[in-house]
Parts: structure tokens; sequence; C-alpha cells
């Protein structure tokens, strides 16, 4: 048993019994939604290959995407679109889709472990984590969640809008993006407030 399980394993307790891992996925691009998955595991449950899902293969998340819904007590996903995160800025959009993911759950977490160092407003207990990505088991496994059911909602959208490349940059601000959005114009689906922030404003003209 690695290191990731030992630290979640060292928070429980006879008032903790149910430990959950979150994490969001979605906080840099400049397209599509910010996706937060949470997951409980039994103290016992345990996968050599789950890691933070930035250090995986896509193929390596999407493998342990599967075992980790068939083995995880409870998981639930939270999803924040691009227009309600031009509306409340993106930390709060991440928090909130957290906060969603975790009323996925059942049972409640005794304990709600987050990666970074915000919290959502909670009645729970919760503890935040800097890299909790890279140090915790339960995080970890919501980091893949989230990372590949984004991906997939990226992929999906891809068909409708072909001119963005979605399928292969997941909206983030790559240069053959960045130039697609200058040719074609944002679509719905972009973040118009970090379209802003990287796009001159001759440019924003013809954006929207």
């Amino acid at each position: 048993m690695n290191s990731l399980k030992k630290l979640d394993n060292s928070f429980h307790s006879r008032k903790i019994k149910y430990i959950a891992g979150i994490d969001e996925a979605g906080r840099g691009p400049i397209a599509g939604p910010v996706v937060a998955a949470a997951v409980i595991f039994d103290k016992k449950k345990f996968h050599p290959k789950i890691n933070d899902s930035k250090k995986l293969t896509e193929k390596q998340r999407n493998d342990l995407f599967y075992w980790i819904i068939e083995n995880s007590i409870s998981y639930g996903i939270g999803i924040v679109e691009q227009n309600e995160i031009d509306e409340i800025n993106i930390l709060q959009a991440a928090l909130k889709s957290m906060k969603q993911a975790v009323a996925g759950l059942f049972p409640q977490p005794n304990l709600c472990l987050i990666d970074g160092n915000k919290s959502f407003f909670s009645e729970l207990k919760t503890k935040t984590i800097i890299k909790g990505d890279s140090k915790s088991f339960s995080i970890a496994a919501a980091s893949i969640i989230a990372k590949v059911t984004r991906d997939r909602i990226m992929t999906s959208l891809s068909n409708q809008f072909r001119e963005y490349s979605w399928e292969s940059n997941k909206g983030y601000a790559t240069q053959a993006h960045i130039s697609a959005v200058k040719k074609f114009g944002a679509s719905p689906i972009h973040r118009k407030t970090f379209l802003t922030r990287i796009i001159s404003v001759t440019d924003q003209e013809k954006l929207f």
C-alpha cells in the first residue's frame, strides 16, 4: 500500500468512517465546463496505479475510470457550464462543481479531502490539501473521474464544432485553438471572460 492510501487511512477514526476525495478538471481551458468529482473508498480498497490524472496516459485514465466506478463505495460528479463560469468566475464555479459532486454521494462523507487550498461552504467537515491529487488516493481517483468525464464532454462537443479540434485540445488554449477562434469567432461553448484575456480588443470585436 503506497503513501497515497496511507494518507487517507491516517484520517480514519471511530467518528470518521467515510472519507471523500474531491478534485476538479477544467479550470484552465477557454471552452467548456468545469467538472468535479468526489469519491469514497473502503479503507482496504486499493489500486497501485491510481495517481494524479496528469501523470497518467489517456488509456490509463480510461481504464482506471471504470475500476474506480466499480470499486468505490460511492462517487459523484458536478458540472458547471461555461455561461455560469463567465457569470461567477472560475474559482466559484470550481467550488460549486465540487459541492455538487459531494451532494451526489451516498452515504455522505464524514470528511471531505479537497485538492488545493480553497474549500466550498459545507456543513460537512472539510480539509484542503495542496497538490492533493499526488498525495491522497481518493483525491487522485477523483481527479481521474473528473478528467475523463470532462474530456468525453469536449470530445462529444467537437462533433458539433469541428473547427476548434476539441477532440484533441479539450478546450485548452493551444495556438491552433486560438487561431481557430480568431478565424471562425467564438462558439456558445467558449468562455467569453477567458477569451478577453488572450485575444486583442480588435479581434474581440469579431468574436461575439
